[in-house]
């Protein structure tokens, strides 16, 4: 899809009021040049009193007569995934960009749907996974870019948030986490799954054995998930979201990297530092922009919305099309086949509605 660039002022509309949603207000409110006109939540409540404290001028409990009433440059959707598909169909049926939180919707086949409602407009749709705009990713693609590396053959990632011991799991920050029948994979290692791909490439094969260790929960919430790439390296995510790791705040990095090439290893602790080893020599710190210690990610919100202005006021390539994001949940379907059959499963031919791969 093409556009043309926008110029002057963007106007931002945006739907929920829940927890994560000040990550991406506080994201829209530092970019220069960004308007945040309205808000929406069906808690007409919890929409005025988050319009209030980040100075929104409107706050409204409906999608669609919001947009009606402000025609926003950007719809930001920041909503639970049930609520996706009606919210893309209101932006995509007035013509408007949208911005949809992860998870695209509860399954794969909603996903498409959701994918195909703004294809079918013509309106430009992209999904909010912002882990790969973390600076510690970023940073290490770059280097990757520069040859520092060399060839790459290994990364691994251990997750270990610490927020999942116990009956009361969760419900001080996101207490739905609880009933999801799916937790680790479809909530948690997606962002794994997409930031692997942005560092080592496309997904060839994947082996998984996931579990559930906390009795107080419906889903999983440990797992082992190896990757083959395509190019020849593979991946391994490592996590449980009862352990802690070595870090200030856990939940700055989530937990600890190792990125590996021919020349040496990357390794990225929980204080969100990077450590370089060439191949025989002695391991030092890698000085780079680590981002703010407080919010989200080291400021990754605000990093995606600034790569989602730059690309409306500029043009040029935009990452995280929804389109390229069903690679995304193809690979993550295959991810929860494999545990569910105790195979290997290769992405060719991988089927992920039905959940199969074709016969041999």
């Amino acid at each position: 899809m093409s556009r043309q660039p926008v110029s002057g002022r963007l106007r931002v509309a945006s739907a929920g009021a829940g927890y994560f949603s000040r990550f991406h207000l506080e994201g829209w409110r530092a970019i220069s040049g960004v308007e945040h006109v309205a808000l929406c939540d069906s808690d007409g409540a919890k929409a005025r009193a988050l319009a209030q404290r980040f100075g929104i001028p409107e706050a409204h409990t409906d999608a669609a007569q919001m947009l009606d009433a402000v025609r926003p440059d950007i719809f930001d959707i920041v909503t639970p995934p049930p609520t996706h598909h009606a919210l893309v169909a209101a932006a995509a049926e007035r013509g408007i960009f949208a911005v949809c939180q992860k998870p695209l919707a509860p399954d794969y086949a909603q996903a498409l749907a959701v994918v195909e409602t703004a294809e079918r407009a013509g309106t430009e749709l992209v999904v909010h996974e912002n882990f790969r705009f973390m600076p510690w990713f970023r940073e290490a693609k770059s280097l990757i870019g520069n040859g520092t590396l060399g060839a790459l053959h290994a990364v691994a990632f251990r997750l270990r948030p610490g927020d999942g011991q116990g009956p009361v799991a969760y419900l001080d920050r996101q207490p739905y986490f609880q009933g999801m029948p799916r937790l680790l994979v479809y909530e948690t290692a997606i962002h794994y799954i997409d930031t692997f791909r942005y560092l080592m490439g496309e997904v060839s094969a994947v082996s998984a054995r996931l579990r559930r260790m906390n009795p107080a929960i419906a889903g999983e919430d440990a797992g082992y998930i190896v990757f083959e790439f395509e190019g020849g390296a593979t991946g391994l995510f490592d996590g449980n979201r009862l352990n802690d790791h070595v870090a200030a705040n856990p939940r700055r990095t989530l937990g600890e990297m190792w990125l590996e090439g021919s020349n040496g290893v990357l390794r990225l602790d929980g204080d969100a530092r990077l450590y370089w080893k060439p191949h025989r020599g002695p391991e030092a710190e890698h000085p780079y922009e680590r981002g703010p210690e407080t919010g989200f990610g080291g400021g990754a919100c605000e990093a995606l919305q600034r790569h989602v202005v730059r690309h409306l006021r500029e043009g040029g390539s935009l990452e995280n099309r929804a389109r390229d994001y069903l690679v995304n949940l193809k690979v993550q379907e295959a991810v929860y086949r494999s545990h569910d059959t105790s195979r290997r499963v290769e992405l060719a031919g991988f089927d992920p509605v039905c959940g199969k791969a074709p016969a041999r």
